[in-house]
């Protein structure tokens, strides 16, 4: 692990440099985010391989039992968002405690969020559930699921809000350990638990859950471990930790609270646009559940590249040096194309390879070959919309990207996926279709705003 102090300022530029510097900290910042990523797609790959050996009702309950629940999420999602932009700016700023001061605050909101979660999904979750109109034995199978993966929500939530701080900070090494070190034990567990070995019963899914909640749960402990040591550039400490800060608390959801609402609009139409696809069969739905997860190894590169971006923008920006931080944007956007046109002609080449990774079922393979084909067109344009709104995320301008989100999934990918299946009578891969025109359509509005230069003005 790092030092405090050794990689602070590592987002930041000087004004005179140039594009081959400015790509060699945006790889610095990238390639441990893509690492850990990498494994991170192994381990689901793994885990959806085992639950998909119990069948393709187990399948369906993995997938469709947490999309409620993701809706409760863009709560956490609107305090990591804005703490991952205020700590990138004070870390520009050189202000390192002022950094540390705004995880602290964030932790203690998504501590009071998380149990008031876990209590309320637990008690709720079959009437919860059962909103996405699963097949009864996938509502069975997805309630115990659920309540299985509830109660390490706290340490879980608590690792989300430390890997994003992190990250603003221009450390994403740490995490890339941590999380390493949680995607081997994860699938180890998996072992155990779904099938039932070293003297232990076969859980099933409830066991996938399990080890889930196990790893994860770790992962968040050890991070904690390691900010209250004063081993990473943001550190904690144990006396006065519960005092609360309201004008810290403030300015982390000034830039936070329109995330929020972004994600939760964002995730309420992905959950009917999920209830449009389970209303097309548990097969249609195990296909397009195996295909997202397949699909998931492509944008691994976008998603590194993307945070650099948030970093290298709003360091920059705290360091007033605005015309660096565009600069670092668009070189970010370069990499993530290329790496993701590589990814479109994988997709387009092999699809059926990488479904067979995840089921033996032919019918589900034949199907979802076919909708990685049709995503396989919008790798460059989730490329674009992932850095470049990544760094305006990292601008603080979320306002920008709550309008931009609600139009696209609400307007375009919503409203095409229903037009395709309840008027013109269309299938899945219509269906997907309708997602690509959404990437489409963001990424070009994503860009419009980045080449603007108006969020350079915005405070933070």
């Amino acid at each position: 692990m790092i030092q405090r102090g050794d990689r602070e300022g590592l987002a930041r530029l000087p004004e005179d440099a140039d594009s081959g510097l400015i790509r060699r900290r945006i790889m610095s910042l990238a390639w441990p985010v893509v690492a850990e990523q990498g494994l991170g797609t192994i381990t689901h790959i793994i885990d959806m391989a085992m639950v998909g050996r119990l069948g393709a009702a187990a399948i369906a309950a993995v997938g469709i039992s947490l999309q409620p629940f993701m809706l409760a999420f863009a709560l956490f999602g609107a305090v990591a968002m804005g703490t991952t932009a205020v700590v990138a700016r004070d870390m520009g700023a050189n202000k390192p405690e002022e950094a540390s001061n705004a995880l602290r605050q964030s932790l203690i909101l998504a501590g009071m969020l998380a149990v008031l979660l876990g209590v309320l999904g637990y008690i709720f979750a079959p009437g919860i559930i059962n909103l996405m109109g699963p097949a009864p034995d996938v509502l069975e199978l997805g309630v115990g699921y659920v309540r299985w993966i509830l109660p390490g929500m706290a340490f879980m939530l608590a690792a989300f809000m430390i890997t994003g701080a992190l990250r603003g900070a221009g450390d994403t090494m740490t995490p890339m350990k941590v999380n390493i070190a949680i995607n081997i034990i994860n699938p180890i567990l998996n072992y155990i638990l779904i099938f039932g070995h070293l003297g232990l019963p076969a859980m099933g899914v409830r066991g996938a859950a399990l080890a889930t909640t196990l790893a994860r749960g770790t992962g968040g402990i050890v991070l904690l471990v390691l900010l209250f040591s004063g081993k990473t550039v943001l550190t904690l400490e144990g006396r006065g930790f519960f005092n609360l800060n309201l004008a810290m608390i403030k300015r982390v959801l000034r830039v936070g609270m329109p995330a929020a609402i972004e994600q939760t609009i964002t995730r309420l139409g992905q959950v009917l646009f999920v209830r449009v696809v389970a209303n097309l069969g548990t097969l249609a739905y195990a296909a397009h559940t195996i295909a997202i997860n397949a699909e998931s190894i492509s944008y691994m590169p976008a998603f590194g590249f993307a945070t650099a971006s948030t970093a290298m923008v709003g360091q920059n920006l705290g360091a007033k040096n605005p015309d660096m931080a565009e600069k670092s944007g668009w070189e970010a956007w370069k990499l993530a194309a290329i790496f993701m046109g590589f990814m479109m002609i994988v997709l387009l080449t092999i699809p059926e390879l990488l479904m067979r990774i995840y089921t033996t079922d032919p019918e589900v393979i034949t199907m979802g070959r076919d909708l990685l084909r049709v995503v396989a067109f919008a790798q460059i344009p989730m490329a674009t919309f992932f850095v470049l709104a990544g760094g305006l995320r990292g601008a603080g301008d979320t306002r920008t990207m709550l309008y931009i989100s609600t139009a696209s999934i609400w307007l375009v990918r919503l409203t095409l996926a229903t037009y395709f299946v309840n008027v013109l009578g269309k299938g899945i891969t219509w269906v997907w279709g309708a997602m690509v025109a959404d990437w489409f359509v963001r990424s070009a509005l994503a860009a419009w705003r980045f080449k603007s230069g108006r969020w350079k003005d915005i405070d933070v």
